[in-house]
C-alpha cells in the first residue's frame, strides 16, 4: 500500500478521544458499533477501535444538519 493514502500521525484516534470530540460516552460508542450507527470507525486486528478525525467530523456534521444547507445551494 502506498504511503500516501495512510493516515498520518494524529488522524486516528482511539475511541476515549473519539468519545471526547463528541461529547458523548465510550459506552455511547461502544453501543452504537453493535448497532451499526454512529460514526465510521476502523477495526485494527481483532480488539484495537479507532476513528479517523475526518469521519468523527463529518458524523458532526450530518447530526447537525449541516448537508441539508448544501443540498439548497
Amino acid at each position: 500500500m502506498p504511503t500516501d493514502t495512510l493516515p498520518s500521525r494524529g488522524e486516528l484516534v482511539d475511541e476515549h478521544e473519539a468519545a471526547a470530540i463528541l461529547s458523548t460516552a465510550v459506552r455511547t460508542l461502544r453501543n452504537w458499533r453493535s448497532l451499526r450507527k454512529g460514526p465510521r470507525y476502523r477495526k485494527i486486528g481483532a480488539r484495537m477501535v479507532r476513528y479517523h478525525r475526518a469521519d468523527l467530523a463529518e458524523f458532526q456534521r450530518v447530526m447537525a444538519g449541516d448537508d441539508d444547507a448544501e443540498r439548497a445551494a
